[in-house]
């Protein structure tokens, strides 16, 4: 299957067209075998292709990518929810962004691992976190999309929360976002 996504311009950087063609390909195995325990959500998030001139347009893939965790995220949804009943589901879910409320009462600039280098902005990632605890508190509108598309500017040391620790658990709530749409 070749040229599955556009193409950067020959000189722009872009993903290995190969290793792209490669991972999609296994995922529709995966998927129509309906072997889920294969690929989870947390996998298809933190994939990673080689940057290449001129390969597949990084917004391109990374926007298939957000449909593949998805449907991937439904199908398992579906089967458990066929087996277990959906009281079982939203127990499972509730269970899950329990566990990422108590970082919500953090105080702002407390809420995750201070930067050894650079990082994302404090202030950035605090509105987003307000955001989050007024979906939980609230009922506030708030979509996977707007977290997992989330952009912060960047800060060193003290003004900075390490990047891994916020990436993580934003991914958590994106599960727990994608578990109830």
């Amino acid at each position: 299957m070749s040229n599955m996504f556009p193409k950067s311009m020959p000189l722009r950087p872009g993903y290995r067209p190969e290793q792209v063609d490669r991972y999609f390909e296994t995922a529709r195995e995966i998927y129509d075998a309906g072997e889920l325990d294969e690929m989870d959500s947390e996998g298809v998030r933190t994939v990673a292709f080689d940057i290449v001139p001129g390969g597949y347009q990084p917004a391109a893939v990374d926007a298939a990518l957000d449909r593949l965790e998805a449907a991937f995220l439904q199908r398992r949804r579906a089967d458990f929810v066929a087996q277990h009943g959906r009281r079982a589901w939203m127990d499972q879910v509730t269970q899950l962004a329990t566990t990422l409320y108590p970082r919500l009462l953090r105080p702002e600039g407390e809420r995750f691992l201070p930067a050894s280098g650079q990082g994302y902005i404090k202030e950035d990632v605090d509105a987003l976190m307000d955001r989050i605890a007024g979906y939980f508190d609230s009922d506030n509108a708030l979509a996977s999309t707007e977290v997992r598309g989330a952009v912060f500017r960047a800060a060193r040391g003290s003004k900075a929360y390490d990047e891994a620790s916020v990436d993580r658990y934003l991914a958590r709530v994106v599960e727990v976002l994608l578990s109830v749409e």
